[in-house]
């Protein structure tokens, strides 16, 4: 019931959105749960975009803990997959803003990181 009333108040939240950030988390086999057929980054999104969300922004969180850390390759492989699955749903991923983040840390949350200097921050 925990995970339906999240779903619920979600709902109740994002109707009113011009824009949801949706968080994915970079940790080898977190990402693939979530973006797995009945994982929680699927449903979120397509959530986002039924109710009306018209701007993206995808945080890829807990880059601390990917192989290496703050691994670039990581961070594209999980831009790749998920640019393809929201352009399913109806998402530009080009108009989707992908910021590799680390919330434990504190990485590219309020200032730019310099544990990732290969992110040059987000262009359209």
């Amino acid at each position: 019931s925990g995970h339906r009333d999240f779903i619920k108040n979600m709902i109740t939240g994002t109707s009113q959105a011009d824009c949801a950030v949706l968080i994915v988390a970079a940790g080898t086999g977190e990402f693939e749960a979530g973006i797995s057929k009945n994982g929680q980054t699927r449903e979120h999104a397509l959530l986002a975009f039924t109710l009306g969300v018209k701007q993206l922004i995808v945080g890829v969180n807990k880059m601390d803990s990917t192989e290496p850390p703050y691994s670039e390759s990581r961070f594209e492989e999980i831009k790749k997959e998920v640019s393809s699955y929201i352009k399913k749903i109806g998402y530009n991923p080009a108009a989707v803003a992908f910021v590799p983040i680390s919330g434990w840390h504190g990485d590219n949350m309020l200032e730019s990181s310099t544990k990732m200097p290969w992110f040059k921050g987000w262009s359209i």
